[in-house]
């Protein structure tokens, strides 16, 4: 999948979405690593493409829970 349009996919998920992915995307890595580990990895390759995923879905999460947190602190004006 191309970033573009994964980071776009991601951006149209909710935090409890992302984490789910996030958790799906760290199985995957801890399964590519066990298999490197013992010589069946044939695409060395995917390793680090998982870990810039992992990266990527952290950054939005943390994206998300930022805007969210910024509208619970804004206070209404009063005029």
């Amino acid at each position: 999948m191309k970033t573009k349009e994964f980071l776009k996919e991601l951006d149209n998920k909710n935090i409890k979405q992302l984490n789910e992915s996030l958790i799906k995307q760290r199985d995957k890595l801890h399964e590519l690593k066990r298999d490197l580990a013992l010589g069946k990895v044939k695409n060395i390759s995917e390793i680090p493409k998982v870990k810039k995923q992992i990266a990527q879905i952290i950054t939005v999460i943390n994206i998300k829970a930022g805007k969210l947190l910024e509208s619970d602190l804004k206070e209404p004006d009063n005029e």
